[in-house]
């Protein structure tokens, strides 16, 4: 790797992380907007691979749409609440491409696949970054806290959205020097063939270790949340698990297109994909794991 190259990785982390750090502390509409710019980036980076495939998506319904399912799930940031809205707003999207392709694509346009990728790009960014949203927001027995506290409650929800982003750049760092010390087995020549068994097994081995350091230390002893010790290792894994499948969906895609980085947004990381793309699947399966491991039933978390 440059020198320069290095110099634009370290510039990048240094400005991104404080950033990624205070929309999580505030939470709400400062969290929402942030998560629905890189939604949108996101689904114009898929719409532009697509394109490169000579398939031609609606760009801009597409861009919004992805925005859009992040802001609903802000405004309501539950499943429950969300969905009345969230469905409406992706059958509108299909309907309207469906309609609309009939005047802009004709049938030599491949409109099938215009249509279809419009869609599934704003779902494949904006419906899986909503859950971030549900994360910090996630109810909870309130026998687990008899006695109310704001405090703590702003934290927890603070730090449940910090769980998977945390063991998800864990993941891929382990995975990472893991895979250049001890690689000799690829994972998935076709796809990517950088990565390798060695690599996949480092990450999940890292994953483990500091997911069980944090259900013990930031979820039980700080927070006082009823999270086991079982429970706290069985998360790391779903989320080490997911985290590589994400990698590998986002290296499939952009094998396809035949590009090596999906944008250059972000100075020698490549594109909001090549950044998020393990997020987009960690976020959701943090959330539905929580979901079945903590006792729900009261309050949101703010």
């Amino acid at each position: 790797m440059a020198r320069s190259e290095l110099a634009q990785r370290v510039a990048v982390v240094l400005l991104g992380v404080p950033v990624a750090a205070a929309a999580v502390y505030w939470g709400g509409w400062v969290l929402g907007v942030a998560l629905a710019a890189v939604a949108a980036g996101g689904a114009f980076e898929l719409y532009r691979l697509a394109g490169l495939r000579g398939v031609r998506p609606f760009v801009l319904p597409g861009v919004l749409a992805a925005g859009l399912l992040v802001l609903i799930a802000t405004s309501r940031p539950a499943p429950a609440l969300a969905t009345p809205l969230l469905w409406p707003t992706a059958l509108v999207l299909l309907l309207a491409g469906a309609i609309a392709a009939i005047f802009t694509h004709g049938v030599e346009g491949r409109p099938l696949l215009a249509v279809s990728v419009t869609v599934a790009g704003a779902l494949f960014t904006g419906g899986t970054l909503g859950y971030a949203l549900y994360l910090r927001h996630l109810p909870i027995d309130p026998a687990a806290w008899p006695v109310p506290d704001p405090a703590r409650e702003a934290w927890a929800g603070r730090a449940l959205v910090a769980y998977p982003v945390l063991l998800t750049w864990i993941n891929d760092s382990f995975a990472f020097f893991g895979g250049r010390r001890w690689g000799r087995h690829k994972l998935a020549p076709a796809v990517s063939p950088g990565k390798t068994v060695q690599g996949a097994l480092a990450g999940l081995a890292g994953t483990v270790l500091l997911g069980t350091v944090y259900a013990g230390l930031v979820f039980r002893r700080w927070l006082d949340l009823p999270i086991g010790l079982l429970a706290g290792i069985g998360g790391a894994v779903v989320i080490s698990l997911f985290a590589q499948l994400g990698d590998l969906a986002e290296s499939l895609f952009k094998r396809e297109a035949g590009v090596k980085d999906s944008g250059s947004i972000f100075p020698g990381h490549g594109g909001i994909l090549d950044r998020f793309d393990a997020l987009f699947f960690t976020i959701p399966a943090a959330y539905w794991y929580l979901t079945l491991t903590l006792p729900a039933g009261g309050p949101p978390w703010h």
